[in-house]
């Protein structure tokens, strides 16, 4: 009976953990949704929010280094090419792709990632699909179709831009998953996360320096207030959220928890950015994480 009462416990604290994860990542949108309302651009956000986040991921990753042996030559040039990959061009796109489209779209695209993952697989490692991964796809595509033409009628061309720089991003993280399943296996998932950190931090603080007169790192109160949030609660917060949640129940169960990530950023929008919450966007909504569903299930 104790031996159940503790695993359930466990469960518990590892649902928790994974749905904070994904309603603090999710909130990222909310947050630079507000700081564009600074006259900001992407180049700034993403530098402000690099910033503040590498002093924590330069810690850590230098507290990796003196517990674990010295990596070799070719895995550290690999670790500079996902973290440029997977956390600086998909970072870069994503918050592109927010200045044009809403907050609940962005999540919605980005929501895809792991059918991108499986069309990667398709297509460069001639994976076959199977039938209920065709009707999972089918029924995400279909919401992600209703809520991009509900979008569109309001917006127009700026939907299209956004939602392709989105997806650019989604496409960038889905290359990094797969190129780093061997490296997380065999040095751990913290180290490889906080060198990957550190090396978009870097590019995005020197991808500033070079576009950006170093006066513009000057900002008001608010911005400098809700750019540590970006960095932190919606960064540092989420990253070790999640991880501590797939070691207490796997990496399955957390991805499904984190499927309130786009309900969330709904409620989030309409709250903070007065964004409409529409039938058609909650149809699709549920169809997409409905399609994510049933392919975590396959």
């Amino acid at each position: 009976m104790q031996s159940t009462q503790l695993d359930r416990r466990k469960q518990l604290i590892g649902l928790s953990l994974a749905i904070a994860g994904a309603i603090l990542f999710s909130a990222k949108a909310i947050v630079a949704k507000l700081l564009y309302q600074y006259q900001l651009d992407a180049v700034t956000v993403i530098a402000f929010r690099m910033l503040f986040s590498l002093p924590v991921f330069g810690v850590i990753a230098w507290w990796q280094s003196r517990q674990q042996a010295p990596l070799a030559l070719a895995d550290r040039w690999r670790l500079v090419g996902l973290g440029l990959v997977g956390y600086y061009l998909s970072s870069f796109l994503d918050f592109l792709g927010l200045q044009y489209i809403s907050a609940g779209l962005e999540r919605l695209i980005l929501f895809l990632t792991p059918s991108f993952v499986l069309l990667i697989h398709v297509w460069w490692f001639k994976r076959l699909i199977r039938p209920i991964e065709y009707l999972s796809l089918g029924i995400a595509y279909l919401g992600i179709v209703l809520v991009f033409m509900h979008d569109l009628s309001f917006n127009g061309n700026q939907v299209v831009l956004g939602a392709g720089l989105v997806l650019g991003s989604a496409l960038a993280y889905a290359t990094y998953l797969i190129q780093s399943g061997e490296m997380v296996a065999r040095i751990g998932s913290l180290r490889l996360v906080s060198y990957a950190m550190c090396v978009s931090s870097v590019a995005c603080i020197l991808q500033f320096l070079l576009l950006k007169p170093i006066n513009h790192l000057i900002q008001p109160w608010p911005v400098i207030s809700l750019s540590v949030v970006n960095a932190i609660a919606c960064t540092v917060f989420p990253v070790f959220l999640t991880m501590f949640a797939i070691q207490k129940i796997g990496a399955p169960k957390a991805s499904q928890a984190g499927m309130i990530g786009p309900v969330s950023t709904l409620i989030f929008a309409y709250i903070f950015l007065n964004e409409a919450i529409t039938v058609w966007q909650l149809i699709g909504s549920s169809l997409v994480i409905v399609g994510m569903y049933l392919l975590s299930r396959k």
